[in-house]
């Protein structure tokens, strides 16, 4: 009889436990790549490595934090910069007020201060200058360092159409 109502009091426990943690996983905070994603923009707008982010809804405005700065090259043409916070205005669609990215033209770095998701095409700003990639081009997020060529010899899969 004793073993049985061990059984049962594990079985209670087990019952209770999972009872608890399934809405616990099923509660858990979108992270900032699927933020970026309900905003329709893609996920490799962000580098791997997003540690922690905040949004306010009602404004848009948002951080995202990374462990440290982050640089990396694509198609060994365009080297992009981001700091260890990024932050910005987010909704459908845009980007507004970015501080944190920047990218290289020519031998100056310059700051990305928006992107516009117009229909399959991603538009970057600069302030004076800009330039359109397909949003396709942004289907994974590249890593610190080696941007999407980590560990591999042959050229990126991303390859980016369009110029600052």
């Amino acid at each position: 009889m004793y073993p049985a109502k061990v059984l049962l009091l594990l079985g209670f426990w087990s019952s209770a436990a999972a009872a608890v943690t399934l809405p616990l996983l099923s509660s858990a905070a979108p992270t900032a790549y699927e933020i970026l994603q309900s905003y329709n923009f893609p996920i490799g707008l962000l580098p791997k490595g997003a540690t922690s982010y905040s949004l306010d809804p009602t404004t848009g405005n948002f951080s995202v934090n990374f462990d440290g700065d982050c640089s990396f090259s694509i198609q060994n043409s365009y080297q992009l910069r981001y700091h260890r916070t990024i932050s910005g205005r987010i909704s459908s669609n845009k980007l507004r007020d970015l501080r944190g990215i920047s990218v290289k033209v020519l031998l100056f770095w310059v700051s990305i201060v928006e992107v516009d998701r117009i229909g399959a095409n991603l538009e970057f700003s600069v302030g004076i200058a800009g330039a359109d990639f397909p949003v396709d081009n942004f289907d994974e997020s590249p890593q610190c360092g080696c941007g999407m060529n980590c560990g591999k010899e042959e050229t990126a899969r991303v390859r980016l159409r369009g110029s600052f």
